[in-house]
């Protein structure tokens, strides 16, 4: 009771007294399952689409950070989206290429939040100041698993009141201060006042040191009561708001990596009236089976599209484009070398790369290899994505070999109409680097531009920085994953404002200054002994070369 009084929880009424309890010692209410005022997506993309904050809730009810989440049917990829910023893992599944293709939009369109993990310094260190505990020394490993610091709510009784001893030693302290002012206005009122019995505000007949003693023991009794409550709430036990995690407001988060996988073609099988199964595929006359390949779609949109170069005016047309039963070569394209009237015309192999999956050294060799026996003149390789050490390799013998990157719509390219107006092979050509060495034995990296081929003139031309977007150089290559150590913009049209109107928020400009840059800071020679340099242009297209130092 003497800490229930000394913490002003007591009232003291006509005929009995009663425990003080404030809003604020439990002012939450648990979620009942009557969930209203949600509607429908504020901004519908898709016309099934979930508003957001039904998949938050039903995440946050039922997962933890580092889950797996399931959504077998995509749409426009919400739960691929909440499941993201909430630091779930996700698979999701849909028939429509559309959903997907939009769903992956949605998802490496969108910023999220960087919640400060409870497994890190940082979070260690917020987790010390809103506990008010000492910082944890445990190492941390920044394992998504152990979750976020997330705020709270402390639920404070009686019992939490009348068990904190903390309330008798903070008594103590303020009590050397408010008692020699409680004598001090006694004696200049010649008034026997108790601590209880001081009135709120002061005469206005009292003298000027007399308000003065009277305000400053109510700012001392208001500062002891600031402290027994701070230590109270310390003392309670806390609801965790499980929606409310501290953020890094200084961080902006993307979405991870992540995958697009096809079981395509899909192949159903049915019951008859004597429940046995019917397979399509030994029916005679069964529409099964993909109406198209997937070297044939390829070819059908690389015959209408041609392929894009880096300048507008460069693009491959093909006049005669038809499939070649090579091993690795399964096209033939024709193209006029020069003017159309008085060109030279050039065969084409056509290599296409998997529908999921990367190309390496080897299969460019290989391909290369087929085409040279073939007598092609020249090789064109199409594909999603290619690795590191593909970049190195760029011609065999006197097969110029052209890496055309396609643009991930292809997985789509049965929704899409085949307007041919659409950059859907791009060739990105090799950047052209300069490695500088230091007088202290660093090493520093200096991008020239792009060396793209011509097919039509069959040269080798040389382009300037400006078509660069950005660059990014991992300075000890490990051969599997390139881990960005430093990063550059470049470009036309004032980058830094774009980016500021990206980002929503001021840059430094000096800080910007140092990554709009064509030349890299200095760093020490590679442990691995190769350094990896990724280039991005502004269409999106990204080309890797490795060096060995």
């Amino acid at each position: 009771m003497r800490r229930l009084a000394l913490a002003d929880r007591i009232y003291v009424g006509k005929d009995q007294i009663g425990l003080v309890r404030y809003f604020s010692d439990f002012g939450l209410q648990p979620i009942s399952n009557w969930w209203d005022g949600f509607g429908g997506a504020p901004d519908q993309v898709y016309v099934v689409q979930t508003n957001e904050r039904i998949v938050e809730r039903c995440l946050l009810l039922a997962t933890d950070p580092g889950d797996l989440v399931l959504d077998p049917t995509c749409g426009s990829g919400t739960t691929a989206r909440v499941a993201e910023q909430w630091g779930r893992r996700w698979i999701t599944i849909d028939t429509s290429r559309v959903a997907l293709a939009l769903a992956r939009a949605r998802i490496m369109g969108a910023r999220y939040p960087f919640y400060l993990l409870a497994d890190s310094r940082d979070g260690q260190l917020k987790e010390a100041e809103v506990s008010r505990t000492a910082p944890s020394s445990r190492p941390v490993h920044y394992k998504i698993r152990h979750g976020f610091v997330y705020q709270r709510r402390a639920h404070i009784t009686s019992a939490v009141v009348a068990n904190d001893a903390e309330i008798d030693v903070i008594r103590d302290n303020w009590h050397a201060k408010l008692e020699p002012l409680r004598e001090a206005l006694n004696a200049a009122l010649k008034k026997a006042w108790q601590e209880w019995e001081i009135p709120r505000e002061a005469d206005d007949k009292w003298p000027e040191g007399t308000k003065k003693l009277h305000e400053d023991w109510w700012q001392a009794r208001i500062g002891r009561q600031r402290d027994i409550d701070k230590s109270i709430a310390a003392k309670a036990e806390f609801e965790y708001l499980y929606d409310k995690p501290y953020e890094d407001r200084k961080t902006v988060r993307v979405a991870g990596p992540f995958t697009v996988e096809s079981l395509s073609p899909h192949r159903v099988l049915g019951v008859d009236d004597n429940d046995e199964l019917i397979d399509p595929l030994q029916e005679a006359s069964a529409e099964y089976g993909a109406k198209q390949s997937f070297p044939q779609m390829i070819l059908e949109n690389l015959k209408t599209s041609g392929v894009q170069q880096a300048h507008k005016d460069d693009r491959i047309t093909f006049t005669a484009l038809t499939p070649w039963p090579g091993r690795l070569v399964c096209g033939e394209g024709r193209y006029v070398e020069g003017n159309a009237e008085s060109g030279t015309e050039k065969r084409a192999a056509i290599f296409i790369g998997p529908e999921f999956g990367t190309v390496t050294r080897p299969d460019l060799v290989e391909a290369a290899r087929e085409a040279g026996d073939a007598d092609f003149d020249v090789l064109i390789a199409c594909a999603f994505n290619y690795e590191g050490h593909a970049t190195e390799f760029s011609k065999l013998g006197r097969i110029p070999v052209l890496k055309a990157r396609m643009n991930a719509d292809l997985h789509m390219a049965e929704d899409l109409k085949n307007t041919g107006k659409g950059n859907l092979f791009v060739i990105f050509g090799e950047p052209d680097i300069s490695i500088l060495p230091e007088k202290n034995g660093t090493l520093r990296v200096k991008i020239n531009g792009v060396d793209v081929f011509h097919p039509n003139t069959g040269e080798v031309r040389s382009d300037g920085a400006e078509g660069i977007a950005c660059w990014f150089i991992d300075t000890d290559y490990n051969e599997e994953s390139f881990f960005v150590r430093q990063a550059y913009f470049l470009g036309a049209n004032d980058p830094y404002s774009a980016l500021k109107t990206t980002l929503k928020a001021e840059i430094n400009q000096e800080a910007w200054a140092t990554l709009n840059s064509d030349t890299s800071r200095a760093f020490p020679k590679p442990k691995s002994g190769r350094i990896a340099v990724k280039v991005i242009n502004h269409l999106g297209d990204e080309v890797m070369k490795v060096f060995k130092v």
